[in-house]
């Protein structure tokens, strides 16, 4: 298999041909497009020929943030741009959407059809009294319904908002309730892990604590539907096929028009509904998944039958990302499961057979993901034909580097089995970004070499950089991911925000105006640890709202994970230090070990060795404490800021959502730890 060009060359070759712009170097082109912000979005804008029947009075209105106003004038729509792709990729025979579940239903959306879908739902929406910037929420499952409702939403104007079906009723109405939605379209019911849940129950508290929402649209999962009254079924409302469907087209919109509402985790207080807009989501999605993450459009001939998978759950902002693929036809090929079996038959090659059957070329999953199929002892050789697969992707926690050195000699084997040579040195997309904006700040290259542990690049367009303790930008030290310029994809504001307060609290308070003394307005503190390398590479480690401060040094969880998680009895593990004034902190390290393993002092002093060759003996932790399971949001993130907000004496109530967390049930365990802890010595905890 020949490799491509990849994405990015072209686009330098194009600024070159049309711009006549040339670079020595990647951190040159990254520099001009930082510094010459109206240019390079401008650019960004012909190079994918993106349209609109009004022009646009200029690139950026005001260079500011938040508040910054991106093409004026211009009219855009999310799904005018999908639409576009319909007729070429359907001449070419493939499909918009590859879908399977757990129980190995299989199902294909052509293009055409697609179009028709999104057409009669859209109908139906108007027909029932949704206007532009009326709410619409789904209550689904990571499944072509899903898709279809969000296209059809946007394509009239309507603001699109989801939830997973594996949420809990009051997590749902949190986020709900805040929005007021018109119409709500939902499942019957969801199958995890092997297990059928019947969701009726749930839609009927839902529907009944929302009084905001005039119809209720029931897609039939799990054989169900019957049961919910005054409904209609999705079913019917998507079978429309006359003169209207064939004649629809979307609502062209202002550039900044509201597209959906997205959902901070909700760890604590009630989660923050961000909303973006069109023309934000679009152009930004084209530069982070085509140029950046290097997929390609399905029906060109140079990334002909391209397949894109990312792992994901409707809760993620990585669903919406997936979707987004789309906006530059592709083929989406979608999971709905659990990606490692089930509890009774764990089995982590789940996901890379589905990758096998569809012949997927871009892999993406959650970093926890390439983990647990090491501690699995996964062999990708018995997986089926995984010659089809040219680049993984990674996000929503860091990944170490001894994982991703294991996958990588996965692959090369591989590539000496069935002769892809592209394999032989897999590309890792590893993108670190975020639900706030809808996008990436560091991601992948494919002019660039991979370094297993470490991001490529910083993205174009994004101004971003680390910051010390006084807000000055540093190289190779580790402090806070910050952008200082605006990029298109950023909140339009926060929904209910009617002063911004909130929006500048959650973003904008750290540095603010004038935050270091020269004058300029604020920049965006993304609440990350990152260590810009003097090369260029980026390396994220983890939440800067955990970090451990031990005699002076600071580090990030992610590196203490890194060491404690190579170990073969540790499953999965979580770190909290704990700090008053004055005093001499603690910190606490609890371990998740692998079936029938006990924590004695041998192991002990093993993790404890394992720390202290790894990073330091500062970092060696107070005390080890064995647990059935480390508590983790819906989308898999350790919940490190709350249990040490517990362990600071704070109660759990206050600090946590249980309807956030994909695990609510081993919280007791910490509440009766930080309840014996607050009432010993500390220093005999």
């Amino acid at each position: 298999m020949v490799r491509r060009e990849p994405e990015i060359v072209r686009y330098r070759l194009w600024l070159a041909a049309t711009r006549q712009l040339s670079f020595d170097s990647y951190d040159d082109l990254w520099r001009w497009s930082t510094a010459n912000l109206e240019e390079f979005w401008q650019s960004i804008w012909d190079y994918f020929a993106l349209r609109s029947p009004t022009p646009h009075t200029c690139v950026l209105a005001e260079r500011r943030m938040p508040g910054a106003k991106w093409f004026p004038g211009a009219t855009v729509n999310y799904v005018e741009q999908v639409f576009r792709h319909v007729d070429r990729a359907s001449a070419a025979g493939l499909p918009a959407i590859v879908s399977r579940n757990e129980k190995g239903d299989h199902r294909e959306v052509a293009w055409p059809d697609l179009r028709r879908q999104v057409a009669s739902l859209a109908l139906h929406l108007r027909s029932q009294g949704v206007q532009p910037g009326d709410r619409v929420v789904g209550y689904l499952p990571n499944i072509p319904e899903a898709i279809v409702a969000f296209l059809a939403t946007a394509s009239i104007g309507a603001v699109w908002s989801i939830c997973a079906p594996d949420m809990g009723t009051q997590a749902v109405l949190d986020r709900f309730k805040q929005i007021e939605p018109k119409v709500l379209i939902a499942c019957d019911g969801v199958t995890y892990s092997g297990v059928v849940y019947d969701r009726t129950e749930v839609l009927a508290q839902i529907r009944a604590a929302l009084p905001s929402v005039r119809h209720v649209i029931v897609h039939e999962n799990i054989g169900t539907a019957s049961s919910v009254a005054d409904c209609v079924r999705f079913d019917r409302v998507v079978s429309r096929d006359d003169n209207a469907t064939a004649s629809f087209e979307p609502q062209w919109l202002p550039f900044d028009h509201p597209l959906w509402i997205v959902y901070s985790s909700g760890t604590t207080g009630l989660p923050k509904p961000i909303v973006h807009g069109h023309g934000g989501t679009v152009i930004v999605a084209l530069t982070t998944l085509a140029i950046h993450c290097d997929i390609g459009c399905s029906y060109k001939q140079s990334s002909f039958g391209e397949r894109f998978h990312w792992y994901s759950s409707t809760g993620w902002v990585m669903w919406n990302a997936q979707i987004g693929g789309l906006l530059n036809g592709t083929t989406l090929c979608i999971y709905d499961g659990n990606p490692g079996g089930t509890k009774a038959n764990p089995d982590w090659t789940t996901l890379w057979r589905f990758a096998a059957d569809l012949k997927v070329s871009f892999f993406g999953v959650g970093a926890a993901f390439f983990a647990n199929c090491m501690k699995a002892g996964v062999e990708f050789s018995k997986c089926g034909d995984l010659s089809s697969i040219r680049a993984l992707g990674t996000t929503g926690s860091p990944l170490s580097e001894e994982v991703q050195s294991w996958g990588s000699r996965q692959f090369a084997a591989l590539a000496l089995s069935n002769g892809n040579q592209e394999q032989a040195d897999i590309w890792w997309c590893n993108i670190s970004g975020g639900t706030d904006f809808a996008g990436a700040f560091i991601g992948g290259n494919r002019e660039l070499p991979t370094i297993p542990g470490e991001m490529q690049c910083r993205l174009l367009g994004c101004a971003v950089q680390t910051f010390d303790e006084h807000g000055k930008p540093v190289i190779d030290a580790v402090g806070e991911l910050v952008c200082t310029e605006p990029i298109p994809s950023m909140p339009l504001f926060l929904w209910g925000d009617t002063d911004g307060k909130r929006l500048i609290a959650s973003y904008f308070d750290t540095y603010p105006d004038n935050y270091d003394g020269t004058g300029r307005g604020p920049a965006w503190r993304h609440g990350d640890w990152l260590k810009i390398t003097g090369r260029g590479t980026c390396i994220i480690y983890g939440r800067s709202d955990a970090t451990i401060n031990r005699h002076g040094l600071r580090m990030g969880t992610s590196e203490l994970y890194r060491a404690v998680e190579a170990l073969p009895e540790v499953v999965d593990s979580l770190v909290v230090d704990i700090e008053y004034l004055g005093r001499e902190s603690f910190m606490p390290l609890f371990v998740a070990l692998g079936t029938d393993v006990v924590l004695d002092e041998k192991l002990k002093g093993k993790i404890n060795d394992a720390i202290r060759i790894a990073l330091s003996p500062r970092f060696v932790p107070n005390a080890i404490y064995q647990v059935a399971e480390i508590p983790r949001t819906l989308s898999g993130k350790k919940q490190e800021l709350p249990i040490k907000k517990l362990l600071l004496g704070q109660p759990l109530e206050n600090v946590i959502n249980k309807d956030a967390m994909a695990n609510p049930g081993c919280l007791e365990w910490y509440r009766g730890f930080a309840e014996k802890y607050l009432n010993r010595d500390r220093t005999n905890a």
